[in-house]
């Protein structure tokens, strides 16, 4: 047998359970899949998926805004507003949960 090292790391207990649940399904052993990850990553020289920031912008915090940057984005609203750029709330949260699992 290979001579192994051990990998310790610390993840929300959900999503263990949750990948648990995927893994067993297909019938790799945790430890394997965290191998496998980790071969990919000396295979491809990195992550072995696309990384990015998601493509939404940080709400602005009305505290942080001068009254000049404050009125600018009220004017930013309201074009949006005039120009039919408008979104229900269901529409909203259904993007969200679609987009990032909320």
């Amino acid at each position: 047998m290979a001579r192994t090292a051990n990998v310790f790391a610390r993840v929300e207990p959900e999503v263990k359970e949750q990948a648990e649940q995927v893994l067993d399904r297909l019938g790799i052993p945790m430890s394997n899949a965290v191998g496998m990850f980790l071969r990919q990553i000396v295979l491809q020289g990195g992550i072995p998926f696309e990384m990015k920031l998601p493509a939404y912008e940080e709400p602005v915090a009305y505290g942080s805004l001068t009254k000049e940057q404050f009125d600018a984005e009220i004017e930013k609203g309201t074009k949006d507003i005039c120009a039919g750029r408008v979104y229900s709330a269901d529409e909203v949260e259904a993007a969200m949960k679609r987009e990032f699992g909320l």
